[in-house]
């Protein structure tokens, strides 16, 4: 049976009924409205209405769900997440469709081999998942690798990971435990070259990527926000990327300067070297000294970026304003 038939499995059988041969991305259920079966480029609502009994009858063929309402298909990458009430009651599901998709890194593979801390950001959506899991693939041909999988969206559900991931390792996030306890015991015990982080949320996960990238191992990871700027400024995450720090400048300094009293400037060393800010499918927005992207930013500049596009112009640079 293939991945698609048993995520279609699990479905109301009306759903499977309606399907067009467009490519499907994910199925929406809320109980009281109408199904919605959502496409790469377009959304089919259909009449039927969905019931309590047609959500009872998706969640009785599925694993348990995480701390962030999250679960899986055994053996598939396909992802399902809950909607409660304010009595905690699932009144709604977002059945997501995963796929093993290859060539998502093909215009990163030079930065991606580099050896250099990388972090991945977009809008949901854009592939930041299939680009960890082509890395993970890629990387682990020939580095021990490690994946952080957060809500198993990586290597998938159960036990065994996917293929997806080929040789690299996977670590799972149990029951009672954090990311970043996770993150610092795959350093602490298994010996990676490289370690693989979706989903860098919280202030604990940036420190603990520090932590990893001090020890001398790669970092390749996404974090949530859809551009650098995004993650500079964003309290728990700004570290990730050289921080802000707050200065007031003396008068003839700020005459120097050209500029006002009360500026920022970056606080310290970036973890990440890279930063890549998916726009959409293969199209990539480039910041190679992140260092040097930041300190533009906070002078209120745009940063030299690369952008990259598989349609023949692979390269095109943006200059400094």
């Amino acid at each position: 049976m293939s991945e698609l038939e048993l995520f279609l499995k699990v479905m109301p059988l009306y759903i499977v009924e309606n399907l067009s041969s467009k490519e499907l991305i994910e199925v929406a259920l809320d109980i009281g409205r109408p199904a919605e079966i959502r496409y790469f480029d377009s959304v089919q609502r259909l009449t039927n209405i969905v019931t309590k009994e047609d959500i009872e009858h998706v969640l009785n063929n599925l694993p348990k769900f995480d701390r962030k309402n999250r679960t899986g298909i055994d053996g598939t990458l396909h992802r399902i997440s809950v909607i409660e009430d304010k009595e905690g009651s699932i009144v709604g599901l977002t059945c997501r469709v995963g796929r093993d998709v290859c060539g998502a890194i093909t215009l990163l593979y030079d930065i991606i081999a580099s050896g250099k801390n990388i972090l991945l950001v977009g809008a949901p959506g854009v592939g930041k998942t299939v680009s960890l899991r082509e890395t993970a693939r890629v990387l682990g041909d020939s580095k021990r690798v490690i994946v952080v999988d957060t809500s198993n969206e990586i290597a998938g559900e159960g036990m065994v990971p996917h293929v997806a991931i080929g040789n690299a390792r996977r670590m799972q996030i149990p029951r009672g435990k954090r990311q970043y306890k996770i993150m610092i015991e795959a350093v602490e015990n298994h010996t990676p070259e490289v370690i693989i982080i979706d989903e860098i949320g919280e202030e604990e996960e940036a420190f603990a990527s520090r932590t990893i990238s001090e020890r001398g191992v790669q970092l390749v990871g996404t974090a949530h926000g859809k551009t650098l700027d995004n993650i500079l400024f964003n309290p728990a995450l700004s570290d990730l990327v050289g921080g802000i720090s707050y200065v007031t400048l003396s008068d003839e300094e700020a005459l120097k300067r050209i500029t006002q009293k009360a500026i920022m400037e970056r606080k310290g060393e970036p973890t990440f070297d890279v930063v890549v800010e998916i726009v959409e499918r293969g199209h990539f927005i480039i910041h190679r000294n992140v260092k040097e992207s930041v300190d533009l930013i906070l002078q209120g500049k745009k940063p030299k970026t690369e952008t990259r596009k598989p349609d023949g112009k692979a390269i095109k640079k943006r200059k400094k304003a």
